[in-house]
């Protein structure tokens, strides 16, 4: 029976020494060959693809501005960057003036007779300037009672004179104006001889005239001065030209 035993014992060490070995085996064969699977590359195995990947947002930047296809030129061929400079570069426009013209009359023809007054606009206005006063001598106001009495005096002595009727030396009686202060001091003096009560005042006064003005490029406002001095036949007091 002994040797039964050691048989039994002897194969259930062979069968176990074999199946190592052959374990062994395998493992080394799969180690040679440098096979080795990672985690990652599992992962990769067993994710599923999607059929359409989703764009970066570059992609996406990129698309949307080829879908939009934004011209480059206004369809005559010509570029709208060069529009954009041609306008960029445009001068500004400048006012002008000319003056003095003494009568309406004038400054209505000369902006008539301009072929170029539409485009520039060319037209009058009204201008009011003040001018040193007249040396005034007067008989100050009185009631009108009174102012009108003694009037009517100084006139039968053949005295020039007129009677005010308005403004704040209404009831004054004017004796003359003059523009020179020596020859109006000499009148003064000689109507105090004659007993008058007169006195010298200043008398304002302005002087309306006109000027033409208009509104154009720089390079045209030559050819727009000398066509109206040439129409006017003279110069004017004053040519201002200034930006708008």
């Amino acid at each position: 029976m002994k040797w039964v035993v050691f048989v039994l014992l002897f194969l259930n060490f062979g069968l176990w020494y074999g199946a190592g070995a052959f374990q062994n085996s395998d493992r080394t064969k799969v180690i040679a060959s440098g096979n080795l699977p990672r985690v990652s590359s599992l992962k990769a195995e067993t994710s599923v693809p999607s059929p359409h990947p989703k764009p970066t947002p570059a992609a996406q930047s990129i698309s949307s501005v080829d879908s939009q296809n934004v011209p480059d030129t206004d369809g005559s061929g010509e570029s709208l960057v060069e529009h954009a400079d041609q306008e960029s570069v445009t001068p500004p426009l400048v006012c002008g003036r000319l003056g003095l013209i003494s009568s309406l009359d004038t400054a209505e023809a000369l902006v008539a007779g301009q072929p170029m007054a539409g485009e520039v606009g060319l037209a009058w206005q009204e201008v009011t300037r003040e001018l040193p006063p007249f040396h005034w001598v007067i008989i100050p106001p009185q009631p009108s009672a009174v102012a009108l009495k003694q009037f009517r005096d100084i006139q039968r002595q053949g005295i020039d004179s007129y009677l005010v009727t308005e403004g704040e030396n209404r009831n004054a009686i004017s004796l003359g104006l003059f523009e020179s202060r020596e020859a109006a001091i000499s009148v003064l003096e000689e109507k105090k001889r004659q007993n008058l009560n007169a006195v010298l005042a200043n008398f304002p006064r302005n002087q309306i005239s006109y000027a033409l003005v208009f509104k154009a490029e720089p390079d045209l406002v030559k050819d727009v001065v000398q066509a109206v001095k040439t129409d006017y036949g003279a110069d004017f007091d004053f040519v201002e030209i200034n930006p708008c």
